[in-house]
């Protein structure tokens, strides 16, 4: 599993003792971008939309493509902008508009969306991001396991090694059951001044920990099944 620590990380020489890591920058706090890039083995670009979205603010979606056109290169890839709130139709049309190569982009699930729309987004792109939403807004909440074993067991049954699947906002489920490629957090820059440690060590404890490679069935609830 690969972990995302998310970005800003201050004062800059606490940033620097994370080199070698893995990070996620959002285009509403760019200002890591650079150094990110110099240190870091690989980038998630988050698009922002929902920290833009709570602010009441305009998302600029041209301007975040702009943004991106220096930025996107393997291993580095990005969150591909989605309607917070819309329906699944509103997240087609922008899926349509997005004008970089599909394997360097990867699309956001809200979990309360149909499971038909996973599918088709796990057929069409090599990455697909779980985004809570809803009654599953709450990530590890008892709503929110049932909806991802529903998810998790429905993509097994279509093939034995389920696609690249990204937690957003969920390095707190390390170690738990569903096998998340990957999945990022803001934990660290966040929280390490409070617990009076350097942003490394507390990075180096959540790496140490990883969800399996394989999903075992999970008997849910009928309802939660429903595309």
């Amino acid at each position: 599993m690969i972990h995302y620590h998310g970005t800003p990380i201050t004062p800059r020489g606490n940033l620097y003792t994370m080199a070698g890591k893995h990070f996620c920058v959002s285009f509403a706090h760019p200002y890591d971008a650079k150094v990110c890039l110099q240190i870091g083995q690989s980038i998630m670009w988050d698009n922002g939309a929902f920290t833009t979205y709570k602010s009441g603010k305009v998302f600029d979606i041209q301007k975040f493509y702009n943004w991106l056109e220096n930025k996107l290169g393997h291993p580095h890839w990005a969150v591909i902008p989605d309607v917070i709130g819309g329906t699944e139709q509103d997240q087609l049309d922008l899926l349509k508009t997005w004008p970089f190569d599909k394997t360097f982009g990867a699309p956001v699930w809200h979990m309360a969306m149909s499971l038909d729309y996973l599918n088709y987004l796990s057929d069409n792109f090599g990455k697909v991001c779980f985004g809570s939403s809803g009654e599953y807004w709450q990530v590890g909440s008892e709503k929110w396991a049932g909806r991802a074993d529903a998810a998790f067991n429905f993509l097994a049954q279509k093939q034995r090694n389920l696609p690249w699947l990204h937690m957003l906002r969920g390095l707190s489920l390390c170690g738990e059951r569903w096998p998340f490629a990957s999945a990022d957090s803001v934990n660290v820059a966040r929280n390490h001044k409070d617990y009076g440690v350097m942003p490394d060590k507390m990075a180096l404890r959540i790496d140490a920990v990883q969800c399996p490679i394989e999903w075992e069935n999970q008997l849910i609830q009928g309802e939660l099944y429903e595309h």
